[in-house]
């Protein structure tokens, strides 16, 4: 067999020969992300990772690097001159936005109708709200609103402060709004203000966000060893009887705080009613909505979300100028975020008399319930016997709140 024939039949190694010759720094890319892929897929099985959403995306993101052949199929199908030299894949085109040209890829590229029917419109972010909303009990929230709410701002400091930063490195305003909510650790909220205010830059925003997501709950607890005291992480919460909530009043405070955040922030009415629906059916006790949820909208919203993000991570997106500094402000905006969430904590500690566990701080960064057990893992390493599960869970619950408010303050002033 000749090298000519081999190479036409396993089009792959010739397309990943050619843009080595044409396009070298993207070629190495590439191979990085494979190797990326594989690491994500193996943190995912072992734990250490998210495995719902690191296996589909790790796996998506090796997929993607390797399935590169020459393919031009708007011209083909239009029965227009083909270019020989255009590199393609039959997954997804991120890239094409005229409505024609996405009609013909519906007809090609397999996830192209999941990408721009649930991504493109924010649905897919709405979904998992949902499903996120009917996991969580506002009981928490409603026992201590206050000390909830104001560690929950505390740890938005990376979601305000990035902005600016971000417009240092030479952002625009959109940009640099969207790139700031990754500090608000909330995945769907940045899908959808990215959506909104920069989707130039949505799929490298998006993808930095849930990378550094899965990777940031593993950093937190050093940050916390080394600012918090080990004396301070064995403060045991008081105890004391607090009152409990019934489903209806529940269900109440879920209706009221939809629609009163929907009234001030219309822009973000769709992600405020997505969680806030998920609530009300939690607290509705109608099992078939309950299981529907919590179960397969939850799931395989997640399991798509994952796939499609790994898919999209293909080296001349990730290539780009404008992703790098992307890669150096997700982290200070999650970085800032942690420690304004300890800031609060400390805020706390102090403000009751020193009898309050400042490592609950941490919780403020919100993705629910992550950070809450973060906490509890932490405090239950250095003091056996404190509990601080159900105040870290309200902190986690407010910062959901607290972003999807700042958020849509983004929308709306810069929409």
């Amino acid at each position: 067999m000749s090298f000519d024939l081999f190479f036409n039949i396993f089009q792959g190694f010739r397309a990943i020969g050619y843009e080595f010759s044409t396009s070298p720094e993207i070629a190495i890319t590439r191979i990085g992300l494979v190797f990326l892929g594989f690491l994500l897929i193996y943190l995912g099985k072992k734990g250490i990772l998210e495995p719902l959403l690191m296996i589909p995306m790790g796996l998506g993101m090796a997929t993607i690097n390797v399935s590169l052949m020459f393919f031009d199929p708007i011209n083909m199908v239009a029965n227009l001159p083909v270019d020989s030299t255009k590199l393609g894949n039959l997954f997804i085109d991120p890239a094409v936005t005229v409505n024609d040209h996405i009609m013909t890829l519906f007809q090609v590229n397999w996830l192209q109708p999941i990408y721009n029917l649930t991504f493109g419109n924010g649905l897919i972010a709405c979904l998992v709200f949902m499903g996120i909303g009917s996991l969580l009990d506002v009981g928490y929230v409603m026992k201590k609103p206050f000390q909830s709410m104001i560690i929950a701002i505390f740890a938005e400091l990376g979601t305000i402060l990035t902005l600016p930063i971000a417009k240092l490195f030479g952002y625009n305003m959109g940009q640099a709004a969207s790139i700031a909510t990754v500090g608000g650790a909330d995945g769907p909220m940045v899908l959808f203000t990215s959506l909104k205010l920069a989707p130039e830059l949505f799929v490298p925003i998006a993808v930095v966000a849930y990378l550094y997501l899965g990777i940031a709950y593993g950093v937190f607890p050093y940050l916390v060893k080394y600012t918090i005291p080990l004396k301070l992480q064995k403060i045991e919460m008081p105890v004391k009887e607090e009152k409990e909530f019934t489903s209806s009043q529940k269900m109440l405070f879920a209706v009221l705080a939809c629609t009163l955040l929907s009234l001030l922030l219309p822009v973000a009415s769709p992600l405020i009613f997505s969680l806030f629906f998920g609530v009300v059916i939690r607290e509705s006790g109608v099992k078939k909505y309950i299981e529907l949820l919590q179960g397969p909208i939850l799931y395989l919203s997640t399991m798509f979300l994952g796939l499609v993000l790994g898919v999209l991570c293909d080296a001349s997106t990730i290539a780009s100028p404008k992703v790098l500094p992307l890669l150096l402000l997700g982290v200070l905006a999650l970085l800032l975020s942690a420690i304004g969430g300890i800031i609060g904590g400390y805020f706390m500690y102090f403000v009751t008399g020193k009898k309050f566990n400042p490592v609950i701080g941490i919780a403020g960064v919100s993705c629910v319930p992550t950070t809450s057990k973060v906490c509890q893992k932490i405090v239950s390493k250095a003091n056996p016997n404190a509990i601080v599960l159900p105040d870290a869970l309200g902190v986690n619950i407010s910062g959901v709140i607290t972003t999807a408010i700042i958020a849509g303050i983004y929308c709306s002033y810069l929409s």
